[in-house]
Protein backbone atom coordinates (compact mmCIF):
# COMPACT_ATOMS: atom_id res chain seq x y z
CA UNK A 1 0.00 0.00 0.00
CA UNK A 2 1.49 3.27 -1.33
CA UNK A 3 0.27 7.01 -0.35
CA UNK A 4 -0.10 7.96 -3.78
CA UNK A 5 -2.90 5.00 -4.64
CA UNK A 6 -4.68 5.79 -1.26
CA UNK A 7 -8.12 7.49 -1.12
CA UNK A 8 -9.37 8.88 1.97
CA UNK A 9 -12.87 9.05 3.40
CA UNK A 10 -14.49 10.40 6.64
CA UNK A 11 -16.43 7.06 6.73
CA UNK A 12 -16.74 3.33 5.26
CA UNK A 13 -19.28 1.16 5.22
CA UNK A 14 -18.37 -2.34 4.57
CA UNK A 15 -21.60 -4.36 3.21
CA UNK A 16 -24.02 -2.20 1.28
CA UNK A 17 -27.37 -4.42 3.42
CA UNK A 18 -30.13 -2.65 5.37
CA UNK A 19 -27.46 -1.55 7.98
CA UNK A 20 -24.72 -0.63 5.50
CA UNK A 21 -27.12 1.41 3.03
CA UNK A 22 -28.92 3.22 6.09
CA UNK A 23 -25.64 4.32 7.75
CA UNK A 24 -24.13 5.33 4.57
CA UNK A 25 -27.22 7.82 3.39
CA UNK A 26 -27.44 9.33 7.23
CA UNK A 27 -23.75 10.08 7.02
CA UNK A 28 -23.72 11.54 3.57
CA UNK A 29 -26.42 13.72 4.52
CA UNK A 30 -25.04 14.45 7.76
CA UNK A 31 -21.68 16.11 5.16
CA UNK A 32 -19.34 13.37 5.57
CA UNK A 33 -17.34 12.11 2.35
CA UNK A 34 -18.41 8.32 2.47
CA UNK A 35 -17.52 5.16 0.62
CA UNK A 36 -19.40 1.72 0.68
CA UNK A 37 -17.84 -1.83 -0.05
CA UNK A 38 -19.58 -4.49 -1.21
CA UNK A 39 -18.29 -7.99 -2.00
CA UNK A 40 -21.67 -9.37 -3.39
CA UNK A 41 -24.72 -8.23 -4.77
CA UNK A 42 -26.19 -4.45 -3.41
CA UNK A 43 -28.55 -5.02 -0.81
CA UNK A 44 -27.25 -7.38 1.55
CA UNK A 45 -29.14 -10.73 2.53
CA UNK A 46 -32.22 -8.55 2.69
CA UNK A 47 -32.70 -7.99 -0.54
CA UNK A 48 -31.17 -10.82 -2.10
CA UNK A 49 -31.91 -14.00 -0.12
CA UNK A 50 -33.83 -13.17 2.51
CA UNK A 51 -36.74 -10.47 3.43
CA UNK A 52 -37.48 -9.25 -0.07
CA UNK A 53 -37.64 -12.20 -2.09
CA UNK A 54 -39.11 -14.17 0.79
CA UNK A 55 -42.28 -11.49 0.65
CA UNK A 56 -42.34 -11.29 -2.99
CA UNK A 57 -42.65 -15.51 -2.74
CA UNK A 58 -45.91 -15.14 0.05
CA UNK A 59 -47.61 -12.41 -1.47
CA UNK A 60 -47.65 -13.85 -5.08
CA UNK A 61 -49.36 -16.96 -3.50
CA UNK A 62 -51.74 -15.67 -0.76
CA UNK A 63 -54.47 -15.84 -3.29
CA UNK A 64 -53.66 -19.34 -2.74
CA UNK A 65 -54.47 -19.36 1.01
CA UNK A 66 -57.39 -17.54 0.79
CA UNK A 67 -59.23 -19.64 -2.24
CA UNK A 68 -58.78 -22.47 -0.07
CA UNK A 69 -60.37 -20.58 3.46
CA UNK A 70 -63.10 -19.08 1.23
CA UNK A 71 -63.69 -22.80 0.16
CA UNK A 72 -64.48 -24.10 3.01
CA UNK A 73 -67.96 -21.91 3.42
CA UNK A 74 -68.58 -22.99 -0.15
CA UNK A 75 -68.49 -19.30 -1.29
CA UNK A 76 -65.26 -20.00 -3.94
CA UNK A 77 -64.28 -22.31 -5.63
CA UNK A 78 -61.76 -23.54 -8.72
CA UNK A 79 -57.82 -23.86 -8.31
CA UNK A 80 -54.87 -21.81 -9.04
CA UNK A 81 -51.62 -23.38 -10.73
CA UNK A 82 -48.67 -21.71 -9.78
CA UNK A 83 -45.62 -21.12 -11.77
CA UNK A 84 -42.31 -21.49 -9.89
CA UNK A 85 -40.28 -20.34 -12.72
CA UNK A 86 -42.25 -17.49 -13.87
CA UNK A 87 -42.26 -16.68 -10.00
CA UNK A 88 -38.64 -16.61 -10.28
CA UNK A 89 -38.21 -14.99 -13.20
CA UNK A 90 -40.59 -12.18 -11.73
CA UNK A 91 -38.07 -12.10 -8.21
CA UNK A 92 -35.12 -11.61 -10.33
CA UNK A 93 -36.53 -8.47 -12.01
CA UNK A 94 -37.94 -7.04 -8.79
CA UNK A 95 -34.25 -7.61 -7.28
CA UNK A 96 -32.52 -6.30 -10.18
CA UNK A 97 -34.69 -3.17 -10.44
CA UNK A 98 -33.98 -2.59 -6.36
CA UNK A 99 -30.31 -3.09 -6.68
CA UNK A 100 -30.53 -0.90 -9.47
CA UNK A 101 -32.05 1.87 -7.60
CA UNK A 102 -29.94 1.77 -4.70
CA UNK A 103 -26.85 2.26 -7.16
CA UNK A 104 -28.51 5.36 -7.90
CA UNK A 105 -29.26 6.40 -4.91
CA UNK A 106 -25.60 6.28 -3.62
CA UNK A 107 -24.75 8.08 -6.67
CA UNK A 108 -27.41 11.21 -5.65
CA UNK A 109 -25.85 11.17 -2.83
CA UNK A 110 -22.03 11.27 -3.63
CA UNK A 111 -21.36 7.80 -1.92
CA UNK A 112 -18.58 6.12 -3.29
CA UNK A 113 -19.10 2.77 -4.26
CA UNK A 114 -16.11 0.11 -4.58
CA UNK A 115 -17.15 -3.37 -5.53
CA UNK A 116 -14.81 -6.06 -4.05
CA UNK A 117 -13.62 -7.78 -1.06
CA UNK A 118 -12.66 -5.80 2.00
CA UNK A 119 -9.54 -6.51 4.18
CA UNK A 120 -8.79 -4.68 7.13
CA UNK A 121 -4.58 -3.14 6.85
CA UNK A 122 -4.25 -1.42 9.77
CA UNK A 123 -6.14 0.37 12.44
CA UNK A 124 -6.70 3.32 10.02
CA UNK A 125 -6.70 1.29 6.35
CA UNK A 126 -8.58 -1.16 4.30
CA UNK A 127 -7.72 -2.71 1.13
CA UNK A 128 -10.04 -3.45 -1.26
CA UNK A 129 -9.82 -6.33 -4.04
CA UNK A 130 -11.51 -5.10 -6.98
CA UNK A 131 -11.88 -6.62 -10.33
CA UNK A 132 -9.25 -4.88 -11.85
CA UNK A 133 -6.71 -4.45 -9.09
CA UNK A 134 -6.31 -3.56 -5.05
CA UNK A 135 -7.16 -0.33 -3.75
CA UNK A 136 -6.25 1.23 -0.57
CA UNK A 137 -8.62 3.29 1.11
CA UNK A 138 -7.77 5.15 4.45
CA UNK A 139 -11.05 6.04 6.67
CA UNK A 140 -11.55 8.28 9.63
CA UNK A 141 -14.27 5.58 10.69
CA UNK A 142 -14.98 2.32 9.85
CA UNK A 143 -18.45 0.61 10.41
CA UNK A 144 -18.39 -3.55 9.65
CA UNK A 145 -22.27 -4.40 8.22
CA UNK A 146 -21.24 -7.61 6.97
CA UNK A 147 -24.51 -9.31 8.33
CA UNK A 148 -24.95 -12.84 8.92
CA UNK A 149 -25.68 -16.63 7.02
CA UNK A 150 -27.31 -19.83 7.56
CA UNK A 151 -25.63 -21.65 9.68
CA UNK A 152 -25.71 -25.32 10.47
CA UNK A 153 -24.85 -27.96 13.38
CA UNK A 154 -21.81 -30.55 12.61
CA UNK A 155 -23.28 -33.28 10.32
CA UNK A 156 -26.59 -31.09 8.87
CA UNK A 157 -24.74 -29.02 6.61
CA UNK A 158 -26.47 -28.64 3.33
CA UNK A 159 -25.04 -29.74 0.07
CA UNK A 160 -26.77 -28.05 -2.33
CA UNK A 161 -28.47 -30.40 -4.06
CA UNK A 162 -31.27 -32.39 -1.86
CA UNK A 163 -30.19 -30.40 1.56
CA UNK A 164 -30.14 -27.05 1.27
CA UNK A 165 -30.47 -23.97 3.27
CA UNK A 166 -32.91 -20.12 3.08
CA UNK A 167 -30.30 -19.25 0.92
CA UNK A 168 -30.22 -22.36 -1.48
CA UNK A 169 -34.24 -22.95 -1.45
CA UNK A 170 -35.24 -19.93 -2.41
CA UNK A 171 -33.52 -20.78 -5.99
CA UNK A 172 -35.64 -23.80 -6.64
CA UNK A 173 -37.41 -23.78 -9.91
CA UNK A 174 -39.08 -27.39 -9.72
CA UNK A 175 -41.51 -27.66 -6.78
CA UNK A 176 -40.45 -30.73 -4.38
CA UNK A 177 -43.28 -33.13 -3.75
CA UNK A 178 -42.23 -33.12 -0.10
CA UNK A 179 -39.76 -31.06 1.91
CA UNK A 180 -38.67 -31.59 5.78
CA UNK A 181 -37.82 -28.20 7.84
CA UNK A 182 -34.88 -28.68 10.45
CA UNK A 183 -35.88 -26.04 12.32
CA UNK A 184 -39.45 -24.49 13.44
CA UNK A 185 -38.72 -20.95 13.73
CA UNK A 186 -39.34 -17.66 11.60
CA UNK A 187 -37.21 -19.18 8.48
CA UNK A 188 -38.55 -22.30 8.72
CA UNK A 189 -42.19 -21.40 9.47
CA UNK A 190 -41.88 -18.67 6.19
CA UNK A 191 -40.36 -20.97 3.41
CA UNK A 192 -43.14 -23.87 4.93
CA UNK A 193 -45.62 -21.83 4.35
CA UNK A 194 -44.83 -20.50 0.93
CA UNK A 195 -44.40 -24.58 -0.85
CA UNK A 196 -47.33 -25.80 1.52
CA UNK A 197 -49.29 -23.06 -0.66
CA UNK A 198 -47.57 -24.66 -3.78
CA UNK A 199 -48.92 -28.74 -2.70
CA UNK A 200 -45.49 -29.33 -1.12
CA UNK A 201 -46.02 -31.79 1.43
CA UNK A 202 -44.35 -30.37 4.69
CA UNK A 203 -42.63 -31.89 7.72
CA UNK A 204 -40.96 -29.68 10.48
CA UNK A 205 -38.70 -31.41 12.77
CA UNK A 206 -37.98 -29.06 16.13
CA UNK A 207 -35.27 -29.80 19.01
CA UNK A 208 -37.70 -27.50 21.57
CA UNK A 209 -40.97 -28.46 22.62
CA UNK A 210 -42.88 -26.02 20.20
CA UNK A 211 -43.17 -23.93 16.60
CA UNK A 212 -42.03 -20.56 16.91
CA UNK A 213 -40.51 -21.15 20.49
CA UNK A 214 -38.87 -17.51 21.00
CA UNK A 215 -42.75 -16.34 20.61
CA UNK A 216 -45.65 -16.43 23.28
CA UNK A 217 -46.43 -20.14 23.93
CA UNK A 218 -50.29 -19.09 22.79
CA UNK A 219 -49.12 -17.89 19.15
CA UNK A 220 -47.02 -21.02 19.28
CA UNK A 221 -50.01 -23.05 20.16
CA UNK A 222 -52.23 -21.53 17.15
CA UNK A 223 -49.40 -21.76 14.95
CA UNK A 224 -49.28 -25.40 15.69
CA UNK A 225 -53.16 -25.74 15.45
CA UNK A 226 -53.52 -24.26 11.91
CA UNK A 227 -50.44 -26.08 10.17
CA UNK A 228 -51.65 -29.34 10.90
CA UNK A 229 -54.91 -28.60 9.98
CA UNK A 230 -53.42 -27.85 6.72
CA UNK A 231 -51.81 -31.21 7.20
CA UNK A 232 -48.30 -29.91 7.96
CA UNK A 233 -46.75 -33.49 10.09
CA UNK A 234 -45.25 -31.60 13.16
CA UNK A 235 -42.27 -33.63 15.14
CA UNK A 236 -41.18 -31.45 18.18
CA UNK A 237 -39.32 -31.87 21.13
CA UNK A 238 -37.18 -34.24 17.99
CA UNK A 239 -33.43 -33.64 17.41
CA UNK A 240 -31.59 -34.52 13.93
CA UNK A 241 -28.58 -36.69 14.22
CA UNK A 242 -27.70 -37.08 10.26
CA UNK A 243 -28.56 -35.99 6.87
CA UNK A 244 -27.71 -37.48 3.73
CA UNK A 245 -28.54 -37.60 0.16
CA UNK A 246 -29.29 -39.80 -2.72
CA UNK A 247 -30.19 -39.56 -6.00
CA UNK A 248 -33.69 -39.50 -5.49
CA UNK A 249 -34.39 -38.06 -1.98
CA UNK A 250 -32.74 -36.71 1.19
CA UNK A 251 -32.34 -38.79 4.20
CA UNK A 252 -33.10 -38.11 8.15
CA UNK A 253 -32.35 -39.34 11.14
CA UNK A 254 -33.62 -38.57 14.23
CA UNK A 255 -31.27 -39.37 17.62
CA UNK A 256 -34.38 -41.51 18.53
CA UNK A 257 -33.38 -43.63 15.21
CA UNK A 258 -36.21 -42.85 13.37
CA UNK A 259 -35.98 -41.88 9.59
CA UNK A 260 -37.59 -39.44 6.94
CA UNK A 261 -37.31 -38.71 3.84
CA UNK A 262 -38.53 -36.19 1.41
CA UNK A 263 -37.47 -34.31 -1.82
CA UNK A 264 -35.75 -31.80 -0.37
CA UNK A 265 -34.23 -30.56 2.95
CA UNK A 266 -34.33 -27.27 4.65
CA UNK A 267 -31.79 -26.74 7.36
CA UNK A 268 -32.75 -23.48 8.97
CA UNK A 269 -31.17 -23.94 12.38
CA UNK A 270 -30.26 -20.32 12.49
CA UNK A 271 -27.39 -17.45 11.29
CA UNK A 272 -23.97 -16.50 12.37
CA UNK A 273 -22.07 -13.65 11.74
CA UNK A 274 -20.18 -12.83 8.24
CA UNK A 275 -16.65 -11.83 8.24
CA UNK A 276 -14.11 -14.28 6.98
CA UNK A 277 -11.34 -12.59 4.75
CA UNK A 278 -11.95 -8.85 6.53
CA UNK A 279 -8.80 -9.50 8.10
CA UNK A 280 -10.79 -8.80 11.91
CA UNK A 281 -7.25 -10.15 13.62
CA UNK A 282 -5.58 -6.76 12.18
CA UNK A 283 -8.17 -4.88 14.51
CA UNK A 284 -8.82 -4.83 18.16
CA UNK A 285 -12.64 -6.34 17.41
CA UNK A 286 -13.24 -8.79 19.47
CA UNK A 287 -15.95 -11.72 19.48
CA UNK A 288 -18.61 -13.05 22.18
CA UNK A 289 -19.10 -16.56 23.03
CA UNK A 290 -21.18 -16.99 20.01
CA UNK A 291 -19.16 -15.74 17.48
CA UNK A 292 -20.50 -12.20 17.33
CA UNK A 293 -18.61 -9.21 17.03
CA UNK A 294 -18.48 -7.87 20.86
CA UNK A 295 -19.55 -3.82 20.56
CA UNK A 296 -20.05 -1.25 23.89
CA UNK A 297 -23.04 1.26 24.33
CA UNK A 298 -22.05 3.29 21.25
CA UNK A 299 -21.86 0.05 19.47
CA UNK A 300 -18.17 0.75 19.06
CA UNK A 301 -16.31 -2.69 17.92
CA UNK A 302 -13.03 -1.02 18.45
CA UNK A 303 -11.13 2.35 18.32
CA UNK A 304 -12.67 3.94 14.88
CA UNK A 305 -14.35 0.69 14.01
CA UNK A 306 -18.44 -0.05 14.68
CA UNK A 307 -20.06 -3.15 14.24
CA UNK A 308 -23.76 -2.99 13.43
CA UNK A 309 -26.48 -4.91 12.32
CA UNK A 310 -26.81 -8.77 12.45
CA UNK A 311 -22.72 -8.64 12.92
CA UNK A 312 -22.90 -7.67 16.85
CA UNK A 313 -26.07 -10.18 17.13
CA UNK A 314 -28.12 -8.05 19.15
CA UNK A 315 -31.20 -8.59 16.87
CA UNK A 316 -31.14 -10.02 13.58
CA UNK A 317 -33.69 -8.10 12.41
CA UNK A 318 -33.25 -5.76 9.07
CA UNK A 319 -34.99 -2.87 10.79
CA UNK A 320 -32.51 -3.47 13.83
CA UNK A 321 -29.55 -3.24 11.42
CA UNK A 322 -31.11 -0.02 9.62
CA UNK A 323 -31.52 1.89 12.89
CA UNK A 324 -28.45 1.08 14.00
CA UNK A 325 -27.00 2.20 10.91
CA UNK A 326 -28.27 5.76 11.46
CA UNK A 327 -27.19 5.79 14.99
CA UNK A 328 -23.83 5.78 14.33
CA UNK A 329 -23.64 8.05 11.48
CA UNK A 330 -25.30 10.69 14.00
CA UNK A 331 -22.73 9.55 16.72
CA UNK A 332 -19.84 9.83 14.42
CA UNK A 333 -21.06 12.99 12.35
CA UNK A 334 -21.64 14.61 15.97
CA UNK A 335 -25.10 14.68 16.16
CA UNK A 336 -25.57 12.55 19.37
CA UNK A 337 -23.99 11.45 22.10
CA UNK A 338 -26.43 9.32 23.70
CA UNK A 339 -25.76 5.55 23.95
CA UNK A 340 -27.57 3.62 21.78
CA UNK A 341 -31.20 2.24 22.30
CA UNK A 342 -33.75 0.54 20.12
CA UNK A 343 -36.43 1.19 21.77
CA UNK A 344 -39.04 -1.47 21.49
CA UNK A 345 -38.29 -3.93 18.68
CA UNK A 346 -40.87 -4.91 16.45
CA UNK A 347 -40.76 -8.85 15.56
CA UNK A 348 -43.16 -10.47 12.70
CA UNK A 349 -43.21 -13.77 11.25
CA UNK A 350 -45.12 -13.67 7.60
CA UNK A 351 -46.79 -15.88 6.56
CA UNK A 352 -50.10 -17.88 7.48
CA UNK A 353 -51.11 -17.15 10.21
CA UNK A 354 -48.85 -14.28 10.42
CA UNK A 355 -47.54 -13.42 14.48
CA UNK A 356 -46.18 -9.88 15.81
CA UNK A 357 -44.35 -9.40 19.48
CA UNK A 358 -43.21 -5.90 20.67
CA UNK A 359 -42.26 -5.21 24.08
CA UNK A 360 -42.45 -7.82 27.31
CA UNK A 361 -44.23 -11.07 26.85
CA UNK A 362 -45.53 -12.45 30.11
CA UNK A 363 -42.48 -14.15 30.81
CA UNK A 364 -40.24 -11.90 31.00
CA UNK A 365 -42.07 -9.90 33.20
CA UNK A 366 -42.51 -12.44 35.94
CA UNK A 367 -38.16 -12.93 35.03
CA UNK A 368 -38.04 -9.69 36.51
CA UNK A 369 -39.95 -9.96 39.73
CA UNK A 370 -43.38 -8.34 38.18
CA UNK A 371 -46.89 -9.45 38.11
CA UNK A 372 -48.54 -10.06 34.37
CA UNK A 373 -51.93 -8.26 33.65
CA UNK A 374 -53.56 -9.03 30.56
CA UNK A 375 -56.11 -8.30 28.12
CA UNK A 376 -57.32 -10.05 24.98
CA UNK A 377 -59.39 -10.00 21.73
CA UNK A 378 -60.50 -12.88 19.76
CA UNK A 379 -59.56 -12.05 15.90
CA UNK A 380 -63.01 -14.38 15.41
CA UNK A 381 -64.99 -10.81 16.05
CA UNK A 382 -63.13 -8.91 13.81
CA UNK A 383 -64.91 -8.18 10.37
CA UNK A 384 -62.04 -8.20 8.14
CA UNK A 385 -60.48 -11.44 9.44
CA UNK A 386 -64.16 -12.72 8.61
CA UNK A 387 -64.42 -11.29 5.26
CA UNK A 388 -61.51 -13.33 4.58
CA UNK A 389 -62.81 -16.49 5.85
CA UNK A 390 -59.59 -16.57 8.44
CA UNK A 391 -60.82 -15.70 11.70
CA UNK A 392 -58.75 -17.72 13.94
CA UNK A 393 -55.83 -15.58 15.88
CA UNK A 394 -55.84 -13.34 18.59
CA UNK A 395 -54.73 -9.84 19.92
CA UNK A 396 -52.93 -10.31 23.42
CA UNK A 397 -51.85 -6.42 25.55
CA UNK A 398 -49.61 -6.84 28.41
CA UNK A 399 -49.88 -4.31 31.30
CA UNK A 400 -47.85 -3.03 34.17
CA UNK A 401 -49.30 -0.54 36.14
CA UNK A 402 -51.63 0.49 34.10
CA UNK A 403 -49.62 1.34 30.97
CA UNK A 404 -49.23 -1.56 27.87
CA UNK A 405 -45.35 -2.61 28.25
CA UNK A 406 -46.18 -5.44 25.30
CA UNK A 407 -48.50 -6.48 22.65
CA UNK A 408 -48.49 -9.93 21.26
CA UNK A 409 -50.99 -11.09 18.08
CA UNK A 410 -51.43 -13.64 16.09
CA UNK A 411 -53.70 -14.45 12.75
CA UNK A 412 -54.24 -13.19 9.38
CA UNK A 413 -52.63 -9.60 8.44
CA UNK A 414 -51.89 -8.99 12.06
CA UNK A 415 -48.44 -7.76 10.55
CA UNK A 416 -50.17 -4.59 9.18
CA UNK A 417 -50.57 -3.67 13.08
CA UNK A 418 -46.96 -4.03 14.23
CA UNK A 419 -45.89 0.00 13.95
CA UNK A 420 -48.93 0.88 16.03
CA UNK A 421 -48.96 -1.72 18.59
CA UNK A 422 -44.82 -0.50 18.50
CA UNK A 423 -46.39 3.50 19.04
CA UNK A 424 -48.30 1.98 21.92
CA UNK A 425 -45.58 0.04 23.83
CA UNK A 426 -43.00 3.12 23.40
CA UNK A 427 -45.44 5.88 24.70
CA UNK A 428 -46.57 3.18 27.67
CA UNK A 429 -50.49 3.95 26.13
CA UNK A 430 -52.86 3.62 29.02
CA UNK A 431 -56.70 3.11 28.62
CA UNK A 432 -57.40 6.96 28.30
CA UNK A 433 -54.62 7.01 24.90
CA UNK A 434 -56.97 4.54 23.23
CA UNK A 435 -60.07 6.98 22.71
CA UNK A 436 -57.94 9.86 21.84
CA UNK A 437 -57.91 9.12 18.49
CA UNK A 438 -60.88 7.58 16.00
CA UNK A 439 -60.03 4.07 15.04
CA UNK A 440 -61.85 3.45 11.34
CA UNK A 441 -64.70 0.91 11.43
CA UNK A 442 -64.29 -1.69 9.85
CA UNK A 443 -61.04 -2.43 10.08
CA UNK A 444 -58.29 -4.70 11.08
CA UNK A 445 -56.82 -2.01 13.54
CA UNK A 446 -59.46 -1.49 15.68
CA UNK A 447 -59.05 -5.25 16.92
CA UNK A 448 -56.38 -3.56 18.93
CA UNK A 449 -58.81 -1.14 20.65
CA UNK A 450 -60.74 -4.01 21.57
CA UNK A 451 -57.88 -5.82 22.99
CA UNK A 452 -56.90 -2.58 24.99
CA UNK A 453 -60.77 -2.13 26.26
CA UNK A 454 -61.29 -5.93 26.98
CA UNK A 455 -60.91 -7.10 31.07
CA UNK A 456 -57.71 -7.18 32.40
CA UNK A 457 -56.66 -10.90 33.83
CA UNK A 458 -53.78 -11.57 36.02
CA UNK A 459 -51.74 -14.08 34.23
Amino acid sequence: MTSEHTVRFDLVVIGSGPGGEACAKRAAQNGLSVAIVERRELGGTCLNRGCIPTKLFLGATECIHELAAQSKFKLLSGSIQPNLPALQKRKEQVLNGSRQGLRKSFEQLGIALFEGSAHIHDASHIDVQLSDGPQAIEFGNLVLATGSAPSAFPGLEPDGERILDSDGILDLTEIPESLILVGGGVIGLELGRFFSRLGTKITVVEALDRLAPFEDPDVSKTIAQLCKREKWKLLLGKRVQSLRSTAEHAELTLESGEELTADRVLVATGRGPVFDGLGLEESACTQDSRGFIQVDEYLKAAAGIYAIGDLNGQALLAHAASHQGQYVADIIAGKTSAPYSSGPMPWCIYGAPESIRVGKMAEDMRAEGLSPVVSQYALAANPIAQAHALAQGFIKILWNDGKICGVTAVGHGVSHLITQATLMVSESWTLADAHRIIWAHPTLDEALLHAILADQTAV
